[in-house]
């Protein structure tokens, strides 16, 4: 191959880079202005408490949140004839504490009971009260097993697990 040849392939390549790196950038701001101008809000999911949901006022009707809050004490309302639970969610433990209805057609998780953390995932609705199919509880994840036979089987009974029984 004679040095013009060479010289010819060289430079085609040498083209070939900045076309390249153009073509990369073009993609990159597709990608982004999809993002930044697509319906991705729609696909997004909010998390807030009880007053920051509160304060979005009719913004948060409608859209899918997860709602974090403390079960109220003397709030748990179950219907087994509706299989319906109603609760009440709040921000904190003081008496000003924002405060949410909360309505869940699904039986809560075991550990579920008043006082204790929860995230629940659903939608408010204008009648004030928040949806919601999905109920998860907060709890460390911290296990220690019972110490002796007697803690065991304390454990089991208030379980309900009628082997405690024996």
């Amino acid at each position: 191959m004679n040095s013009e040849g060479l010289e010819s392939k060289r430079s085609a390549k040498s083209r070939r880079g900045p076309l390249l790196a153009a073509g990369a950038l073009l993609c990159a701001a597709g990608a982004l202005a999809f993002i930044a101008f697509g319906r991705l809000g729609d696909n997004l999911i909010y998390y807030w408490s009880p007053s920051e949901m509160l304060a979005h006022g009719a913004s948060a009707y409608g859209p899918t949140i997860r709602l974090g809050g403390l079960v109220k004490p003397g709030s748990m309302h179950w219907s087994p004839s509706h299989a319906e639970l109603r609760f009440v969610l709040v921000d904190g433990e003081s008496a000003s504490a924002a405060s949410i209805d909360v309505l869940t057609s699904k039986t809560p998780p075991q550990m579920f009971r008043e006082g204790i953390g929860v995230v629940v995932e659903g939608t408010f609705d204008i009648s004030k009260t928040f949806r919601t199919e999905r109920l998860m509880v907060n709890h460390g994840n911290e296990y220690r097993p019972p110490r002796n036979d007697a803690e065991f089987k304390d454990m089991l009974k208030r379980a309900g697990n009628p082997e405690a029984m024996r």
